[in-house]
C-alpha cells in the first residue's frame, strides 16, 4: 500500500529512501552510542565531554527526525525500530561500563569520521536521484564534519 505519492519516479524514489533510511539508522544510533558514553563517561576530562555529548545526541536525534520525514515525504515509510537499528547499526561503539574520557573521544572520533563517509557516499548515489535529498545529507555532513572536528581535537597530544 502506498499512502503517500512521490513526485520522484520509483527509481529515483528507490535510491533517495534506500540513502535516508541508510541515514536514519546511523543517526539514531549515533544518539544511543552518545547517551551511552554520556552516562558512563569518566575521567578528568568528564564534564566538557559529557556536555559535547549531549550537543552530538541533539544533532543525530534532529536530524533523524528531518531525514525521516523526507523519506515519508517521498512515500517511503521510515524504519527506526529498534530491532531495525539493532540489526543494521555498524558504526563503533563504547565498550560496557565506566569508560575513560580519553576512550570516549577516540570512539565518538571514529563513530563520526565512519558517518560522515558513509553520508558522502550517499551524497554521491542522490545526486541524479533527488537533490533535495542530496541537499538534506550535505547539511547533515558539515555538521557530523563539525563534531568529528571537535572530538578529534580534544585527544591531540600535549607537547611538552
Amino acid at each position: 500500500m502506498t499512502a503517500v505519492r512521490s513526485t520522484l519516479t520509483d527509481e529515483a524514489r528507490r535510491v533517495a529512501c534506500e540513502a535516508l533510511q541508510d541515514t536514519l539508522v546511523d543517526l539514531l544510533g549515533l544518539s544511543l552510542i552518545g547517551k551511552q558514553a554520556h552516562w558512563n563517561i569518566v575521567g578528568p576530562r568528564f564534564r566538557s565531554i559529557h556536555l559535547q555529548l549531549d550537543e552530538v545526541v541533539s544533532a543525530a536525534r534532529n536530524f533523524a527526525d528531518t531525514v525521516a520525514e523526507r523519506s515519508a515525504a517521498l512515500g517511503v515509510p521510515p524504519d527506526g525500530r529498534p530491532e531495525t537499528v539493532a540489526k543494521t547499526f555498524t558504526l563503533p561503539a563504547p565498550k560496557e561500563g565506566w569508560v575513560r574520557d580519553s576512550d570516549v573521544v577516540r570512539v565518538m572520533a571514529e563513530a563520526l569520521q565512519d558517518a560522515v563517509g558513509r553520508l558522502r557516499e550517499r551524497i554521491g548515489t542522490t545526486e541524479k536521484a533527488d537533490l533535495v535529498t542530496q541537499d538534506l545529507l550535505i547539511g547533515i555532513t558539515a555538521e557530523l564534519e563539525k563534531q568529528r572536528w571537535m572530538f578529534d581535537a580534544e585527544n591531540v597530544p600535549h607537547e611538552d
